[in-house]
């Protein structure tokens, strides 16, 4: 029989973006057969069936076409800014994390075929030092980081008649690096990403210099909308979303789609069979109790937070790994357990309920810190749609076109992982 060894299986699953229903789909196996192959149980597979999965690896990593906008992910975490621009016919041309673990998860998620100019860098300080050695782009995408500005701010200076801007207002921070390389690029977009607090932030100083620069320094028409993650996963996430057009144009976060009704609870996320290691310790669990009896005596509401299947969790955060008390599990005994670092996955977005095709190559550990750290996909999702338009508008007055627009799916069933 002609057949060969496996290995390589999942690998190249991943890198053709199939979860295990897909894969059973494309070679015609059972889904059980594919678990087998996933488990390390099965030895042996049809040459056949794994050079076809092999060939829709190649093809999921293959060049984009050369009429399709190009686009940097800068302080790119694990990738969720990027896949929903890529949906909407984009090529990523160069990607900076300083974070080797999450470079690590980046790179297991979005392989690039041996030949692509494609770069994945770590800090982005040397190259916003000298923006030239970042490649051209027509959409920049940046989950930056907040910083305090140690600045009075720039109605101050103006009174003082003294002299302000980027460089002297926000030096010393990644928002200064970032902004000089749009300086340099001036590229006809931008999306840019923070914690719902940073329009609060030093009084509103620092969001204050930020849209000054931007709009006045930089000259950006810019747009700014706080979204909720609750209608597309179970989940209270608010985060701040900063889109800017080099060009005026129409675009109006007021027209962003929202999924009506209520949305998806945590038992859309849950596995039914979960690891006991994920279940609290006695100690723990007892510790988190005492703790929350003591603030809850004081009149504060420090302490833990237990769901069910039917609730929408608070907020995840890069803490979680520490004792997962902001989103615990409530099952049966007398402990409750934390979310697995795979529904973590479905939380945020990056994979549809019951998949399993965003991988995972780091500990628990790690894994927590990057998903609560990382956006949520569908969100972008809709936020690179309500783009897409205006994009393609800003393109063809630089004298480019969009790839035909794909078949848009309804958010809910938009695959994100």
């Amino acid at each position: 029989m002609n057949a060969e060894n496996p290995a390589n299986f999942e690998e190249l699953m991943h890198r053709a973006g199939l979860d295990i229903e897909a894969t059973a789909e494309l070679l015609d196996m059972s889904e059980r057969s594919v678990r087998r192959y996933l488990g390390g149980e099965a030895k042996r597979l049809d040459r056949l069936k794994l050079e076809k999965l092999r060939e829709a690896a190649d093809a999921a990593c293959g060049e984009r076409p050369a009429s399709s906008f190009s686009f940097v992910d800068l302080f790119a975490g694990i990738g969720g800014l990027r896949r929903p621009f890529e949906d909407i016919g984009g090529r990523c041309v160069f990607t900076s994390e300083w974070d080797r673990f999450s470079r690590e998860t980046y790179a297991a998620n979005f392989p690039e075929p041996a030949d692509s100019e494609h770069r994945l860098e770590g800090d982005i300080r040397p190259f916003a030092a000298d923006p030239s050695t970042i490649p051209e782009h027509d959409v920049l995408l940046a989950g930056f980081p907040c910083q305090p500005f140690s600045i009075a701010g720039v109605s101050k200076k103006n009174a003082l008649g003294r002299p302000h801007g980027f460089l002297c207002d926000t030096q010393g921070t990644l928002f200064y690096d970032l902004a000089k390389i749009i300086a340099h690029h001036r590229p006809p977009a931008f999306l840019l990403e923070n914690v719902k607090n940073l329009e609060r932030h030093d009084g509103g100083k620092t969001f204050a210099t930020i849209m000054h620069v931007l709009t006045k320094e930089l000259g950006y028409n810019v747009s700014k909308r706080v979204i909720s993650s609750a209608p597309w996963v179970p989940q209270k996430r608010e985060r701040i979303f900063i889109v800017g057009f080099r060009e005026k144009t129409a675009f109006n976060f007021d027209d962003l789609v929202v999924p009506e009704g209520d949305g998806p609870t945590l038992g859309s996320i849950l596995d039914a069979e979960v690891d006991p290691k994920y279940t609290l310790t006695p100690r723990l669990w007892r510790y988190l109790q005492d703790y929350k009896a003591k603030h809850s005596k004081a009149g504060n509401g420090f302490g833990f937070s237990l769901f069910g299947p039917n609730d929408v969790a608070r907020t995840l955060s890069a803490r979680y790994y520490k004792d997962g008390s902001e989103i615990l599990i409530a099952q049966e005994g007398d402990r409750p357990r934390r979310l697995t670092p795979r529904e973590c996955a479905r939380l945020m977005g990056f994979e549809k309920p019951g998949q399993t095709s965003f991988r995972i190559p780091v500990s628990d550990t790690q894994a927590y810190r990057q998903f609560g750290n990382a956006v949520v996909v569908p969100v972008v999702s809709a936020v690179a749609r309500l783009m897409q338009p205006h994009l393609e508008t800003a393109l063809e007055r630089a004298g480019q076109k969009m790839p035909p627009r794909q078949e848009i799916l309804p958010l809910s069933e938009v695959a994100t992982g």
